[in-house]
């Protein structure tokens, strides 16, 4: 069973985003489950540069989807990202900004802390 309550600075995990609403389980929170293979655990803030990025690689998190409801990304939205495709970004120099208190503890199965670290962003209490 994974630790779905703790963030990667060791404390409670925060809300990353309810508008988009996101996270595996689309709570608003970057929890890993068993069941997310993806680790979908940190909380990124989408950059114009990232979404171009990632939609080149083949994950396309701007166009919107109601089908699935997901209203797709902007620049500037919180988002629950794969563990690997932000490991993935930060090995092209594309790695968006990480607020670490609503980034889970599980991703560091895939991600460095220091890497996390550098990419740091403050989490603002007004967007939950």
């Amino acid at each position: 069973m994974k630790d779905v309550s703790t963030n990667v600075l060791g404390g409670i995990l925060q809300s990353c985003s309810t508008d988009p609403l996101t996270g595996f389980l689309r709570t608003g929170y970057c929890q890993v489950t068993d069941e997310d293979l993806g680790n979908h655990g940190v909380c990124i803030i989408a950059s114009a540069e990232f979404l171009a990025f990632s939609r080149a690689r083949g994950n396309d998190l701007s166009t919107p989807h109601p089908e699935i409801e997901f209203p797709g990304l902007k620049p500037g939205d919180r988002w629950c990202l794969c563990s690997s495709r932000w490991q993935e970004a930060l090995e092209a120099g594309m790695a968006p900004r990480v607020v670490l208190e609503a980034t889970s503890v599980a991703a560091l199965e895939v991600v460095r802390l220091e890497d996390l670290r550098r990419h740091g962003a403050v989490l603002k209490e007004d967007k939950p």
